[in-house]
């Protein structure tokens, strides 16, 4: 296995920097013995009654600030909580931060750097903690848009547009994107049609983008994320294998924490904790059989995961059609509804 074998060449006008409107227009290509383009507002009729939906409630924080060092200007990405005042953060330009220094950001908030490392990474300590400090990141801060989408420069109407519709629990610095083309209107038909949706928690932090660097992608370390799956949920997992019902993922979020969380019968256990399953093709999947999920990047880990569910070559055929069709890539584009390689 290389990391080359999940590369593939995608034109710069293909990745999308604005939602679809409304979310569920967005065009939806399921890949299964053979490729079918529809639309979002059609998942409906590609479920089946009893099927069970898993979605992810995290909730995007507001992570992005600009602030000043004296004189000097400097943007401050916020990408992991390690107590309630301090952040592990990214710092534009990194030159000019050093530790000991104290940073101001608008609102009267203040930090002090109490750690450099590489990669223009820091670590802050910030004069509020705890929901205070949550409170004025969402009043104060910006979204971290991944730097494929403006250059992460996000503006008012990214507050709403990446939040997905059951954004509960806040915590992640990305968002949990299939999630993104959930509407009201397609939850009701989705009840309409006897598919049930459940939800669980994963905070997903900034190394879902970190690219796999080595040749081989079994030597590349994943991420850590929190995440957290409640009784409720391991009995609606039961409830739909009672009636006959398959598990869909909505996003890969949700498949990695139903995943962590299954044991090796097969029966999804409450969870409560971080998570840094790493799935690569061989993984033997224990308990997801379906999956929404949009377009990811070449050689990233989230391509790896969905040719492990549904084939390398099945994948690689799908975003070749996707790219001849102009389906729209990456956390504002289109979706995907795969099934899993082994029920075709």
């Amino acid at each position: 296995m290389r990391t080359q074998d999940f590369d593939f060449e995608l034109p710069a006008s293909l990745i999308a920097q604005r939602p679809a409107r409304p979310r569920d227009s967005a065009r939806l290509l399921a890949v299964g013995r053979n490729l079918s383009d529809r639309r979002m507002h059609d998942l409906p009729q590609l479920l089946d009654p009893g099927d069970l939906l898993v979605v992810n409630d995290t909730r995007v924080i507001p992570t992005r600030l600009s602030g000043r060092r004296g004189a000097a200007r400097v943007e401050i990405t916020l990408h992991k909580q390690i107590s309630p005042a301090s952040w592990l953060a990214y710092v534009r330009p990194a030159r000019k931060v050093s530790p000991a220094d104290h940073l101001d950001f608008p609102g009267g908030m203040s930090a002090e750097v109490k750690d450099k490392g590489g990669a223009g990474e820091i670590t802050l300590s910030f004069a509020a903690s705890g929901g205070d400090l949550l409170a004025y990141l969402e009043t104060q801060g910006g979204m971290p848009l991944p730097p494929y989408i403006r250059k992460g420069k996000g503006d008012a109407q990214d507050l709403a547009d990446y939040q997905t519709l059951h954004a509960k629990v806040p915590g992640a610095v990305a968002a949990p994107t299939a999630g993104l083309h959930l509407t009201e209107a397609l939850k009701t038909a989705l009840t309409a049609r006897g598919v049930t949706v459940t939800s669980l928690t994963l905070h997903i932090g900034a190394g879902t983008f970190a690219p796999v660097r080595s040749e081989d992608p079994r030597a590349h370390s994943l991420h850590r994320e929190w995440g957290a799956v409640g009784e409720n949920v391991a009995a609606a997992v039961e409830a739909a294998r009672a009636r006959g019902g398959r598990i869909v993922a909505c996003g890969t979020t949700a498949l990695r924490l139903l995943e962590s969380a299954a044991d090796e019968s097969g029966r999804l256990r409450p969870f409560r904790g971080e998570t840094g399953i790493y799935i690569l093709p061989g993984y033997r999947f224990r308990l997801v059989e379906r999956l929404l999920t949009n377009f990811h990047l070449p050689r990233s880990t989230l391509f790896m995961l969905v040719s492990a569910f549904s084939g390398l070559a099945r994948m690689q055929a799908a975003y070749a059609h996707a790219v001849a069709r102009g389906y729209r890539f990456y956390s504002y584009g289109d979706a995907t509804l795969l099934t899993r390689e082994d029920l075709l």
